[in-house]
């Protein structure tokens, strides 16, 4: 059997699947988006299918909207094209519990999915249709970090961002640029408000989406593309908003025990694809359950009731501290320390590491220990509650099929907050001492150890990609495995940048430390794990 809406009606095959159905009109729903579209989302992956979607479909099923989503991608095309059209735009949801049931759904709350390719003419157009629509209320993104990027480590444009620049609102490449083109088409056609809600996982999201945007159009105004008013309407957040959010669940690449299961239930061509892009990607979505999404109330077009879905619906300053208490304290560091010594020790799961005594005693002692002392608490989420459901249950969950190579992705763009946050905390206490601090520099020293590409047993490893992975192994060439004598400061510089540590680790009287940690690290098979028990 093959996901389709042609075998939609196949209610016997579904239910001895205990593959859960939509409960809603759907062909009423894609008349009504048609006609009326009120929300756009950009970046048409995991997150988006496993979570987003189903938000939408919930307020489907309760009645509370009779509108679908528009899902559009800006980079990787083949995620529309392969896995969203041959599929009519459904996903199997399969939600991995921590006793091993897989709870599987079929999400149809998707009315379109588009290609924002500016060589795909129909695409572009039907997207310009709807952003000219006053019905659009929303557009959403997930679309990573990287996404908003306009400029490189330097601060310098990307090339193609300076060809956007120079050729205008009719010819863009970059999402950004393509994105500032569509609220151009929609000022153009009579100025509707509009919100535009970043849902990526990074701090202060709707300021970056916002400071893109801004920036495409300035440069446009300076060059003589769009008018000054443009560039108001875009300022001025009752017409065109900028809601922060924060959001939280891990929707890992599809794994190959969800597959086997799929296809032994009689389910077809449910195999993953690597797209063009290199994402693995597959008809199904394999999440945990626990979900988390706060959003900034600020909707001047109106919204759907998202609230009655499980999003938390509030202001600014919630949306930040609820997005720090879970960045820097309760989730995101115990992550990126998993993540690294994961790698060096050879695992391959999150989960697995999580049975090893000395990480999780790791990761106990990063969190309780010296991040609660300063966690910020947003009232609507307890951190105590937040961070012994990360530890108990998310992180454990061995069914969950997160890789430790997966969360070391791009660690020099996350230290800053994950790290950085809680101690420049303890620098500004007077009640705390941040020389008492024993976990989180174990935590860095282990990243360093980490960029020497050497796991414990002393065998060459492959490290994930990182902007600056080439510029730190750089700095550390002269670092030898097997030889702390080989060490001669080589860690100050970068422990000193504070655009990497958010702080000057030097100045801040940790440096000491972490190269202690370090050159133990370094004495050779087995130093990285000697080193962990020696401290823990």
């Amino acid at each position: 059997m093959k996901l389709s809406i042609s075998n939609w009606n196949q209610t016997d095959f579904w239910s001895q699947a205990e593959i859960r159905l939509p409960q809603f009109d759907r062909p009423a729903m894609l008349r009504a988006t048609q006609e009326a579209p009120v929300w756009v989302h950009f970046g048409a992956g995991n997150i988006f299918r496993g979570f987003i979607a189903r938000l939408q479909q919930s307020l489907l099923e309760q009645g509370l909207s009779d509108k679908g989503i528009v899902a559009a991608d800006t980079f990787d095309y083949d995620i529309i094209r392969k896995i969203y059209r041959p599929y009519d735009n459904l996903t199997l949801l399969v939600s991995l519990m921590p006793d091993g049931q897989m709870k599987k759904e079929i999400v149809a709350s998707v009315a379109e999915g588009l290609c924002a390719d500016p060589s795909d003419q129909a695409d572009m157009a039907r997207l310009q249709e709807i952003f000219r629509n006053s019905s659009l209320q929303m557009v959403s993104f997930t679309i990573t970090e990287k996404g908003y990027a306009l400029t490189n480590m330097k601060g310098e444009f990307f090339p193609y961002v300076q060809a956007d620049f120079a050729n205008g609102p009719s010819r863009c490449s970059h999402a950004m640029s393509m994105v500032t083109a569509l609220l151009y088409e929609r000022f153009q056609a009579g100025a509707a408000p509009i919100a535009m809600c970043s849902m990526d996982n990074c701090s202060h999201n709707g300021e970056k989406l916002k400071g893109s945007v801004l920036t495409v159009a300035h440069k446009w105004q300076e060059a003589g593309f769009v008018p000054d008013a443009f560039v108001a309407w875009l300022e001025d957040e009752t017409r065109v908003s900028f809601p922060w959010s924060m959001i939280d669940k891990i929707t890992p690449r599809p794994a190959p025990v969800v597959l086997e299961a799929l296809q032994k239930l009689g389910l077809e061509e449910m195999d993953p694809i690597v797209t063009s892009r290199n994402t693995y990607i597959a008809p199904f979505v394999n999440a945990e359950a626990p979900q988390y999404l706060v959003v900034e109330d600020r909707f001047p077009n109106g919204r759907p009731p998202l609230e009655k879905a499980g999003v938390y619906m509030t202001d600014r300053d919630t949306v930040n501290n609820t997005e720090r208490m879970k960045v820097t304290t309760c989730l995101n560091p115990l992550h990126t320390a998993l993540a690294v010594y994961g790698c060096l020790l050879g695992y391959d799961t999150i989960a697995a590491e999580m049975r090893d005594a000395d990480l999780k005693a790791l990761v106990e002692h990063i969190g309780y220990d010296e991040g609660m002392p300063v966690v910020t608490d947003p009232k609507i989420i307890r951190p105590m509650d937040f961070i012994h459901e990360v530890i108990d249950q998310r992180l454990p969950n061995p069914f969950m099929p997160d890789t430790p190579q997966r969360i070391a992705t791009d660690t020099s763009q996350k230290v800053a907050i994950r790290f950085g946050e809680t101690i420049k905390s303890y620098l500004a206490s007077p009640a705390l001492d941040v020389s008492s601090l024993t976990y989180i520099p174990l935590a860095i020293a282990g990243w360093m150890r980490y960029l020497l590409a050497v796991d414990d047993k002393g065998q060459p490893m492959t490290c994930s990609s990182d902007p600056m992975l080439a510029q730190l192994q750089e700095q550390l060439a002269s670092v030898t495995f097997g030889a702390p004598e080989s060490y001669d400061g080589q860690l100050r510089p970068i422990l000193a940048n504070p655009n990497v540590f958010g702080t000057d680790l030097v100045a801040a009287g940790l440096a000491d430390k972490i190269e202690q940690m370090f050159c133990q690290m370094i004495a050779g098979p087995g130093a990285v794990r000697a080193t962990l028990k020696s401290y823990l």
